[in-house]
């Protein structure tokens, strides 16, 4: 048996009174979606523990099988082994967002979603003006990137960007949980004002203001850690082999950890005009040759978070029929039988434009598994479904059966 999981990041979300109090994936047209939703089995999954914040790392990590409140060690780590840029144990690596600050309140959380290439060059500038021999800055993709701190305490409370847009940046600065992370806090601190008055009159945010384009005001690092020590799937689930598809490091991280060799495809943005069809076309690729498929597409969430639900309704419309309609048309030309489960990792709801922990609505079409009575994929009709509510992992264990 092959699985293929994908993952609609932040396509769960709450009633729009514009859409008629439907959700996005509600008032969204999915044909392709619901036929398979029809052939499988529904559900509601929680993805988030109690103990910790509803992020993607958290909520994706569950969704991969892993006990997030025994192996998560912080965002930065994953997103690290991404990139390929090793640590010890005496690194504190954070995820480090470009952001755009407007009144000395936090604007976005992406810099205006600025390029890759604006973004290399800011990150460079940052690492010759701020960095040491125990500070670090590596360049990402378009906003994330990373800040590793030699010998840093992980006692600190730091603030995902996304979740307080419109929130004045002094009220929510890094703070210590103990005596023992004042000096690193002195030290992160000191980096995100210095930074915010470097990047002031930077030739990159000069062209993006003439431009009319959000800049990169100053960085904001968080989701603080040190190397975490996780078996790979095989281990743990006896997957012989596997494939992770995103356009985002963390999940590609999270791959790495896992044991799964990442593949990336031209195009792959992360917003809603990435390449699909290019994603689907691997995702078949990659099921030819491997056990296990996590197909992540980010586009959903990125809507989410800007609070447009207009074009959250669409980037869940052309999952439909850019890439579940392909792979419904290919898995039925393989020869070995193929499960396929479709769910978010968390929602993001658009009047919030954050994350949230509520659970999930997902499906498993697995060959020879008898239907539900679900005809539709929606958060409504999936509390409906075979499977009532069930708590992280055991989504990988359901998955397997």
């Amino acid at each position: 048996m092959k699985y293929l999981v994908i993952l609609a990041d932040g396509a769960s979300d709450e009633p729009v009174e514009a859409l008629g109090g439907k959700t996005p994936l509600m008032a969204a047209k999915t044909p392709y979606i619901d036929q398979l939703c029809k052939q499988g089995v529904s559900g509601l999954l929680d993805t988030v523990p109690a103990s910790l914040h509803p992020g993607s790392e958290v909520a994706n990590m569950m969704v991969m099988g892993y006990d997030a409140e025994k192996y998560y060690k912080g965002r930065g780590v994953l997103e690290a082994a991404s990139m390929g840029v090793k640590t010890s144990l005496t690194d504190l690596v954070f995820r480090c967002n470009l952001i755009s600050v407007q009144d000395e309140k936090i604007l976005n959380h992406s810099a205006g979603h600025i390029t890759t290439e604006e973004a290399k060059e800011i990150i460079e500038f940052l690492q010759e003006k701020l960095g040491s021999d125990k500070v670090n800055f590596y360049a990402g993709v378009s906003y994330r990137h990373l800040l590793v701190v030699d010998g840093g305490s992980d006692q600190i409370n730091c603030t995902p960007p996304h979740d307080v847009p419109g929130i004045p940046v002094v009220d929510v600065m890094p703070t210590a949980k103990a005596d023992s992370a004042l000096e690193t806090i002195k030290v992160i601190s000191d980096l995100m004002m210095k930074s915010k008055e470097l990047l002031k009159d930077h030739p990159v945010n000069i062209k993006r203001r003439e431009a009319g384009k959000a800049t990169a005001d100053m960085i904001w690092p968080w989701s603080p850690g040190n190397t975490p020590d996780m078996p790979t799937l095989k281990e743990l689930y006896g997957v012989e082999s596997g494939v992770v598809i995103s356009a985002v490091d963390l999940i590609y991280g999270l791959g790495a950890y896992a044991g799964l060799k990442g593949v990336h495809v031209d195009g792959s943005t992360g917003l809603h005009d990435t390449n699909y069809e290019g994603k689907a076309e691997a995702a078949i690729k990659a099921l030819k040759d491997n056990q296990y498929v996590y197909l992540h597409i980010e586009a959903s969430d990125e809507a989410g978070h800007e609070g447009d639900y207009e074009l959250k309704t669409k980037t869940i419309e052309y999952l439909d029929e850019r890439v579940v309609k392909y792979i419904i048309d290919e898995v039925a030309k393989m020869d070995e039988p193929v499960t396929i489960a479709l769910l978010p990792d968390h929602p993001t709801p658009c009047h919030l434009r954050t994350h949230t922990r509520d659970a999930v609505p997902f499906f498993i079409v697995k060959p020879g598994m008898k239907p539900d009575e679900v005809t539709e994929y929606n958060e409504d009709a999936a509390q409906k479904g075979g499977f009532g509510r069930i708590y992280g992992t055991e989504f990988m264990q359901t998955l397997l059966k």
